[in-house]
């Protein structure tokens, strides 16, 4: 497996989120202007098939950079693959000079960030009819 960075919205990540995001969990509004500025993360199988992507962006109003989006096929899932994309964004927010990384989890996938040591702040908010909550990482 490899991992590509884009500075762009890639077409490969699109389709990952289309699938994942739109077909499987019905959210209407997956697109935004943010990825047209985010750095874009895609992970790659053996048979250089996309089947993960996730954005990193920084957010001068959180003093962090967030990290969202993050998506994996649903064949390619308990595969450890989220974790690794996770990682990676990580060491980008690191070389950039970040010190933290938040993000805002579906409440149903909030275990599987904090076993990448991510803790919940804030209250549970509504976002298309699905709670979330914002966690975050010291880095």
């Amino acid at each position: 497996m490899k991992t590509v960075k884009y500075e762009n919205f890639p077409d490969c990540a699109k389709k990952i989120r289309k699938k994942v995001f739109i077909e499987e969990q019905g959210f209407q509004n997956e697109y935004d202007d943010t990825d047209n500025t985010a750095v874009h993360f895609v992970l790659f199988d053996e048979n250089e098939m996309p089947v993960a992507t996730c954005r990193v962006f920084r957010d001068a109003g959180k003093a962090s950079y967030v990290l969202g989006r993050l998506s994996v096929l649903k064949e390619y899932r308990h595969k450890n693959i989220g974790s690794l994309l996770i990682r990676e964004a990580e060491a980008y927010v690191r070389s950039a000079g970040g010190q933290s990384l938040v993000l805002h989890s579906q409440c149903q996938a909030a275990d599987f960030y904090r076993k990448s040591g991510f803790t919940e702040y804030g209250d549970i908010e509504d976002e298309q009819g699905c709670p979330h909550i914002w966690m975050r990482k010291p880095l």
